[in-house]
């Protein structure tokens, strides 16, 4: 009986692959900043959040990995074989600047939380070093090796579930605004609504999602899609995005009763999350929220400059892969040192992280409903997808994230320039 449920857990974990690697990066330290933001200004009031993310971002990410299943494309190959050029370039022209700040946003987390766990040395060294880490690492390891690598770092998102635990708890009252949702018509809930909705499901992780389905078909050397595949996507997407949306939602718990109950109310960086939790919930919740942070840097990272260098590349039709070597798909590896290379620098010509994620979030919100209506009628369209078209639940649950992503970005809107 044990040897059988473990070989079931190995091949469950071998199983996944993009969908938990996708999920985990999209709890990035921006998207940390966030939630703790939003625990802390307004307690267990955004809980319910995490129920309503969770099928939204499943089904957008289902479709753009049967995309690439399907079509043997990332999608921007599909964008620039079956729709106008413009809107490739225009998707080009939005995403670049908001990945780099968001690439930025998560340098300086990383290096400010390094400074804290050690005061001695810099956080410009910190932000130097892991920038440099994962240069050599994306550059100089093959694709299998660096999916291993992501993939096992998912599992230091686990320590966000531990961290509630270590402080006494109103069980109730969670239940109650986890399924209970609590809406306040005024300028800050609204923005921290947006501002969880633009960082879960974000266009970024539609790109990645389908380029590394690809990339797991030649690796894997799958040439006859079927159902069986399609399946097992099915499985390691919804793996992935029900632990994105449990690790969200415990970090707003974690915030939303340690720091909101202790009157600390305005939380705007990762780090000030870390520090807020110290004398509070003790110093072991502290070094776990800390280590979380850099653990989900060295995810998301690779994921953005990733995500950013596929769109690239597709584009204007360069050799690309994780799989390949430097001299095999230079343009591509170029791509993501540049974004590495600017993210960092935007911390030292006078951009906030804070400000990064802001531009990041109204750049997503502009271009997030856009990319979800043309993923919907590349899904819908039989001669792109054959016979494996979207299904009634997977339009409804699509058009539902149209919905709310376009009501986000008029929201932005209006947040960021009406008087």
């Amino acid at each position: 009986m044990k040897i059988n449920l473990g070989s079931k857990l190995r091949r469950f974990w071998k199983l996944l692959g993009p969908g938990l690697i996708t999920g985990a990066s999209d709890d990035d330290p921006s998207g940390i900043a966030t939630y703790s933001q939003a625990g802390a200004a307004f307690g267990l009031a955004t809980l319910w959040t995490g129920l309503l993310a969770f099928p939204l971002m499943a089904a957008i990410q289902k479709m753009c990995a049967k995309i690439g299943i399907v079509t043997s494309m990332g999608l921007t190959g599909t964008l620039k074989k079956h729709y106008p050029r413009s809107v490739l370039y225009l998707m080009l022209v939005f995403s670049f600047p908001a990945i780099v700040m968001n690439i930025g946003a998560d340098i300086a987390g990383m290096g400010a939380v390094g400074n804290l766990l050690f005061p001695s040395i810099d956080a410009t060294f910190f932000s130097v070093f892991f920038t440099v880490l994962l240069l050599v690492l994306i550059i100089y390891l093959p694709y299998i090796k660096i999916a291993a690598i992501l993939k096992y770092l998912c599992i230091v998102l686990l320590v966000y579930l531990v961290v509630p635990f270590l402080y006494k708890q109103d069980w109730m009252s969670i239940v109650t605004h986890t399924f209970i949702p609590t809406i306040v018509f005024n300028k800050e809930f609204v923005g921290i609504l947006v501002g969880i909705l633009g960082t879960t499901i974000s266009p970024y992780l539609f790109f990645w999602q389908a380029a590394m389905e690809v990339e797991e078909m030649k690796h894997n050397q799958i040439i006859v899609v079927n159902k069986k595949i399609i399946s097992d996507m099915k499985q390691d997407v919804d793996f992935g995005m029900t632990f994105s949306g449990v690790v969200m939602y415990f970090i707003i718990l974690t915030t939303g009763t340690v720091l909101y109950n202790a009157g600390i109310h305005q939380i705007d960086t990762v780090e000030q999350a870390a520090i807020a939790l110290r004398p509070l919930a003790g110093d072991f919740a502290y070094l776990l929220f800390a280590v979380g942070v850099i653990g989900t840097g060295l995810l998301a990272i690779p994921v953005l400059s990733g995500s950013l260098s596929y769109i690239i590349t597709e584009t204007f039709g360069w050799e690309q892969g994780l799989d390949k070597k430097f001299h095999e798909a230079k343009g591509f590896y170029v791509v993501i040192a540049i974004s590495l290379v600017v993210g960092l620098s935007l911390n030292y010509i006078g951009v906030s992280p804070i400000k990064a994620l802001i531009y990041t979030a109204i750049l997503y919100g502009i271009t997030a409903p856009v990319l979800i209506a043309i993923i919907i009628h590349i899904s819908n369209n039989k001669k792109v997808m054959g016979e494996y078209t979207n299904s009634k639940t997977a339009n409804v649950l699509g058009f539902s994230a149209l919905f709310l992503m376009s009501a986000a970005a008029f929201a932005l809107f209006y947040l960021q320039f009406a008087s």
